[in-house]
């Protein structure tokens, strides 16, 4: 019985394990790899646009509009938005699902430092030409007429 008991454990260990096996032959894993689209141009610029924000001078634009005739700006209720549209932020530009989402991102660095962003003095054409040096500076005359 012992040698039975032996054998038996000797066969039990010497049999070949299954191997698993992938039925897509040679094409690697079906999931791309985290980071794997990092250098595809297309996809870098597709990903940015779809999460794109309001820049400052579009914001500006929005807030001047509300106190010239002087309704804040509010949305009607859209199932497509987050929270139905009814909790929006003016200063980011965001919509979020309910009023602690909204009270917390009020809270939030990205926050407070959107709000500086949009209080200071907004870009005009004027500005633009005169830092890419575009303007004709008065001088005075290098020989004055007496």
């Amino acid at each position: 019985l012992l040698l039975t008991n032996k054998v038996f454990r000797l066969f039990q260990f010497s049999q070949p394990k299954e191997i698993p096996t992938n039925n897509t032959m040679g094409t690697g894993p079906s999931a791309k790899k985290f980071g794997s689209r990092s250098k595809i141009k297309k996809y870098k610029r597709k990903t940015w646009l779809c999460r794109r924000v309001k820049d400052t001078d579009q914001i500006q634009d929005e807030i001047e509009k509300a106190k010239e005739t002087g309704k804040p700006i509010t949305f009607k209720y859209d199932d497509e938005l987050p929270g139905g549209g009814q909790f929006y932020c003016v200063e980011t530009g965001k919509h979020f699902t309910d009023a602690k989402a909204l009270a917390d991102h009020k809270k939030s660095r990205y926050y407070k430092k959107r709000c500086k962003d949009v209080k200071d003095e907004k870009y005009t054409q004027d500005y633009a030409e005169w830092a890419a040096g575009m303007t004709k500076e008065k001088l005075p005359p290098a020989h004055a007429k007496k």
